[in-house]
């Protein structure tokens, strides 16, 4: 079964919808997208060290997004400039020099569309194994942290007062989002990660009436979203990662109908 190329594609897409799901909630309640966008543009940078030093492209990536956000967290203490502006400057500055980077290297012959927009039907046995293995663990430290994560997300003081230590658990979920753009990326690209991040988790937001019925509600929407958009890309030979995000977004508007609005106050108890 998974000599077929559409098969493979549509396992690896659902092992990157279920975990960007509940991280996406995170992303949303701590109105983080600008960050999420930051954090994949980080990884072109990870892309030339990969191909300038012969590194482990997934390692390369989830090494700059890590140096990314201990980089973002020590320029907020300081307080010299506002968060939006230091994302700004980071997000602009590593995607400018990731492809400066890739222009120097005249040696190396590479399809950037294909970092930038994924091939997700390009996925072959291994990253298949990764990505699910990769999941798993984004999932499984997900659950672990969920109580300190949701209680730095509602209150960072009261966390702080129960002994939650949002800062830390701020800092692990960076990780965690370096993590995922860094198994991704080969999946829906660079450019389209955070769509599949954040266009799920505010769809689910309609339709759930706790944090944790949102992250679950997220991720279903995310299978459907890849799904759909696998088979539309397969009926109307479109490129298969702007095509799921392209089925999230008809998701999120169909959310928005009157049927669903009374769907979703009906689903939420009100």
């Amino acid at each position: 079964m998974l000599d077929d190329f559409f098969v493979r594609a549509l396992i690896a897409g659902i092992a990157v919808a279920l975990m960007a799901g509940p991280l996406g909630c995170f992303i949303v309640w701590r109105r983080m997208a600008y960050f999420g966008d930051t954090m994949a543009h980080s990884a072109l940078l990870g892309v030339a060290l990969h191909l300038m030093f012969q590194l482990n492209m997934v390692a390369a990536v989830f090494t700059v997004a890590v140096a990314i956000s201990v980089i973002l967290i020590l320029l907020q203490r300081r307080q010299a400039l506002s968060a939006d502006a230091l994302l700004g400057i980071l997000s602009h500055a590593t995607l400018a020099i990731g492809l400066v980077l890739v222009a120097f290297m005249t040696w190396v012959r590479i399809d950037l569309l294909a970092y930038l927009f994924g091939d997700i039907l390009a996925v072959d046995k291994t990253d298949i194994a990764m990505v699910w293995g990769g999941g798993a663990i984004v999932i499984g430290c997900i659950v672990a942290l969920w109580r300190p994560l949701l209680a730095a997300t509602v209150n960072a003081e009261l966390a702080e007062a129960e002994g939650l230590k949002p800062e830390r658990a701020r800092f692990l979920f960076m990780v965690l989002m370096a993590l995922v753009i860094a198994i991704a990326m080969k999946i829906v690209g660079i450019m389209l990660i955070t769509s599949l991040l954040i266009i799920p988790a505010a769809t689910a937001r309609r339709f759930s009436s706790t944090p944790e019925m949102m992250a679950v509600v997220a991720s279903v929407i995310g299978v459907l979203a890849v799904t759909g958009g696998l088979y539309g890309s397969l009926t109307y030979d479109t490129p298969s990662g702007p095509s799921i995000v392209v089925a999230a977004l008809i998701l999120f508007l169909l959310s928005l109908l009157p049927v669903s609005r009374k769907l979703a106050r009906s689903g939420t108890g009100a």
